[in-house]
């Protein structure tokens, strides 16, 4: 149809002036309803619950992420100070129970401390020597708690060691800690700082346990010095059954020392047998000077350090007079 034929239509005028009816109430609602719909899950129950199905999924896959990567932390090698400080923060949690039974507050925030250094030092190898202490160490404590409170004899908060305990327990162990995260040394003094390590536990826990089990089952009680029979409890005292007791504590924590890889056989016998020294001396120090006159500052926390780092030290010496042998 040509333009000028439809332009000249009747009817033209009329679609042209015709305008769109104004149902303004109806179109008004009809937008409203519009606008709600998407947004309503009330009105499609199926689209409710598939959208409340792929929101668990996606925060499944969230979580499943997020366990992924801090297992690929934990799992960190060479550790690091973040692999390190993840790592205490589950033990430590899942472990809270064990913890608050052998360690003040205050004890288990400088324990925390220790974990996170060691564990940036040695690995979760180191991590497991230390633990291995702790519970073997807090389990010796326990022994005869009522016997030894009776006697006047037991640890201080039925056992629970305070952080100037772990402090002087660990002093030697982290130093050697500090000295391996530094390379002190380079590589060939790197195996040198983790016998020390190793040594200076295994020395602490021998005379927690000597100590602890010649407290509960020492029947004759003497002091080094002298050979002067002494109560139980007596600074500087030791007996049979704690001796022995303490030999094989540290025996044990070398072995696991050894298992972990962070000794070899000969290192092990090293550890065990500096521990024994150092604890030897440990005890002449005690019958000869703490609790006299002028010695009021050789407390247990001191006496502590001193007997770690004569441990550390003569598993170093030993070590090196053995290699250029």
């Amino acid at each position: 149809m040509a333009f000028s034929t439809l332009c000249s239509s009747p009817g033209l005028p009329l679609l042209l002036h015709y305008q769109k009816p104004k149902f303004s109430f109806f179109n008004s609602n009809l937008q409203n309803t519009l606008n709600y719909f998407p947004h309503s899950s009330t009105l499609n129950p199926k689209h409710q619950i598939k959208m409340s199905k792929t929101s668990s999924i996606k925060a499944s896959v969230t979580d499943l992420g997020i366990i992924e990567r801090a297992i690929q932390l934990v799992q960190s090698s060479p550790p690091t100070w973040q692999s390190a400080l993840l790592s205490n923060v589950i033990i430590f949690t899942l472990g809270s129970p064990l913890l608050v039974s052998g360690l003040s507050l205050s004890g288990i925030g400088a324990a925390f401390l220790l974990g996170t250094l060691t564990w940036r030092a040695f690995g979760s190898s180191g991590f497991l020597l230390v633990a291995t202490y702790f519970v073997i160490g807090t389990a010796a404590t326990k022994v005869k708690m009522a016997q030894k409170e009776a006697q006047g004899v037991a640890e201080k908060r039925k056992g629970r060691r305070g952080p100037g305990s772990v402090i002087g327990s660990s002093a030697a162990g982290c130093v050697c800690a500090f000295l391996s995260i530094n390379g002190i040394g380079g590589e060939a003094f790197t195996r040198l700082w983790e016998l020390a390590f190793v040594a200076s536990f295994c020395t602490k826990l021998s005379d927690t346990v000597s100590s602890e089990i010649g407290k509960a089952y020492g029947k004759t009680t003497y002091l080094v010095t002298t050979f002067k029979i002494v109560p139980r409890g007596t600074e500087g005292a030791v007996s049979a059954e704690g001796t022995f007791a303490g030999l094989l504590a540290s025996v044990l924590l070398s072995f696991v020392g050894y298992l972990m890889g962070q000794i070899n056989a000969p290192g092990a016998a090293i550890c065990v047998i500096a521990s024994q020294i150092a604890n030897f001396g440990e005890s002449l120090i005690g019958a000869s000077l703490q609790e006299k006159e002028g010695f009021q500052w050789l407390n247990n926390d001191v006496v502590n350090v001193i007997n770690v780092s004569l441990g550390s030290i003569l598993a170093v010496l030993m070590q090196q007079i053995i290699l250029q042998s």
